[in-house]
């Protein structure tokens, strides 16, 4: 690339940042100036300056932007400004690149305000489209995450292989291995990531921004995930790096943040291992607006609390163990969900194997989850328990190791409310799969497939005699369903009161011993 076409794609990346709104016009000559100076390039070629820039550079997809930072990374490269040219190296480069549009914190902070004094939707509406415009989330590697929904007996549950976290390649992998484990950041979450440059083993995040809100009286922040999962996903965090605990003030921060957010959901993930996110030594939430199956589907049994008669409150015909309730006045439900919460702690039935404690390390727990409907507070409780056996050592609600083949992690806050994030593993292993029941041959003998034998012979023979067959054409349909159903069932191994008599019987048995301590 000659400096003519260098300047060439730098004036078309501020004419990006014009039409994003991410700058005014009185910004484009000092923005085109510092990505000069990030290039080392001393002049504005007169032919640059004169081409015409093309218009529409501001995609759903993000793909014009894709396309435009490649060219800039390539030619970063080519100019000895990037040590290497490997992916991690290249998303170091274009965040910095990126971090010349974006505004200062004060100043998106200044019009979120503006924008929240409109409506809470319009702030969040501002928020979310400065953080996909500027390429904090990668739409362009979003796009590529393969999502469809099963239909089930608890509701159409969302299913989600995880293609927008890039793979590191071995040299990038040596060279954070190698990388000083520094401090700073403490985690991920931590506020002191707005703004800093990154390094082999912790991303960029010059161009983040974070929202300050008060939660509860506490000091809190507001973001979004770069990954977004489901629509607007959230990430409501503590500015102190303090670790998850789910406690009264759990409730009452929840509860307030849907009172200033009624359009968004809000829940934290359990305190405990096994049962928790993957990030359990920074309190936060996680939010959104988008509606799961699990708050689409109905309670399914009406249960009513001693001194809290005037509170709504059921099981959730869901296959994990889920407690409603609900109130138009906020401190109702929480009062409520703090004895619930208390009563779980302590709670043994040894007959349904719920063990509140062994050897002095806590076992019981719950996943809350607020929202707001219809004018009432709704909090979701689920009942959490981490025990272990040498039968299950991973959990025994955990997933069960003949569900390992589709989905071993953890189940968190957003596999809870009913969304499947799958591993990127699944992608290559499902086409192979679909190719091998195509031409019939041995899964067994095929080293990576073959953790997919028993599952293959278990639902194939159905399709096969059924009218439609196996074809070409249905063959991922069929596997994309079946996949789901092996959700539905990881939901219901993670699930602490089975869906059977039995277990639902002993469900009403701790609503019992709930009213006892009332």
């Amino acid at each position: 690339m000659t400096d003519t076409e260098l300047g060439i794609a730098l004036r078309t990346l501020v004419a990006y940042g014009l039409e994003a709104e991410l700058l005014e016009q009185e910004d484009e000559i000092y923005v085109t100036n510092r990505l000069l100076e990030l290039y080392k390039l001393d002049t504005l070629e007169e032919e640059a300056i004169a081409a015409p820039i093309p218009q529409g550079l501001v995609k759903e997809d993000g793909s014009v932007l894709e396309e435009l930072l490649g060219k800039l990374l390539d030619e970063a490269f080519a100019r000895g400004l990037m040590e290497d040219n490997t992916i991690t190296h290249r998303d170091l480069f274009d965040t910095k690149i990126m971090s010349m549009l974006v505004p200062f914190p004060s100043e998106v902070i200044r019009k979120f305000k503006e924008a929240y004094a409109v409506s809470p939707e319009k702030a969040t509406d501002y928020f979310y489209n400065l953080s996909r415009n500027t390429d904090y989330i990668r739409r362009y590697r979003i796009k590529k995450d393969q999502k469809w929904v099963t239909p089930t007996e608890y509701g159409d549950i969302d299913i989600t292989i995880n293609l927008s976290k890039p793979e590191k390649d071995p040299k990038a992998i040596a060279a954070a291995r190698n990388a000083k484990q520094g401090g700073y950041p403490k985690c991920l979450l931590c506020p002191q990531n707005e703004g800093y440059a990154g390094r082999m083993n912790h991303p960029a995040r010059q161009n983040h921004r974070i929202i300050p809100i008060t939660v509860n009286g506490h000091a809190w922040g507001f973001q979004y995930s770069p990954y977004v999962y489901y629509n607007e996903h959230c990430i409501v965090f503590n500015t102190q790096h303090v670790p998850m605990k789910i406690e009264h003030d759990t409730f009452c921060k929840l509860l307030d943040f849907v009172s200033q957010f009624p359009h968004y959901f809000v829940g934290s993930n359990a305190d405990l291992p096994i049962v928790g996110g993957s990030i359990l030594s920074h309190d936060h939430f996680q939010g959104g607006h988008y509606e799961f199956a699990m708050a689409k589907a109905p309670v399914e049994k009406a249960v009513t609390f001693k001194g809290f008669e005037d509170v709504e409150a059921g099981i959730v015909k869901w296959p994990m163990s889920v407690i409603r309730i609900a109130h138009a006045d906020k401190e109702r439900i929480i009062a409520l969900a703090d004895v619930i919460l208390n009563a779980w702690r302590g709670y043994t039935d040894e007959a349904a194997f719920v063990y509140a404690e062994t050897d002095g390390e806590p076992h019981n727990t719950i996943t809350p989850i607020a929202r707001k409907r219809n004018g009432k507070f709704e909090l979701d409780l689920v009942l959490r328990n981490n025990i272990t056996t040498e039968e299950h050592p991973l959990g025994v609600y955990h997933p069960h190791a003949k569900l390992h083949h589709i989905k071993k992690e953890n189940i968190g806050l957003i596999e809870v409310m009913g969304l499947a994030v799958l591993p990127a593993r699944l992608k290559g292993e499902m086409e192979a799969l679909a190719d091998a029941i195509l031409t019939g041959k041995d899964i067994r003998s095929d080293e990576v497939l073959e953790k997919h034998a028993d599952w293959v012979e278990e639902f194939l023979p159905a399709y096969k005699n059924s009218d439609a067959g196996v074809t070409k054409d249905n063959i991922m349909e069929i596997l994309h369903a079946e996949i789901g159903k092996v959700f539905s069932q990881v939901l219901e191994d993670a699930g602490v009161y089975k869906r059977t008599e039995e277990g639902q019987a002993a469900f009403g048995r701790f609503v019992e011993y709930v009213n006892q301590k009332l």
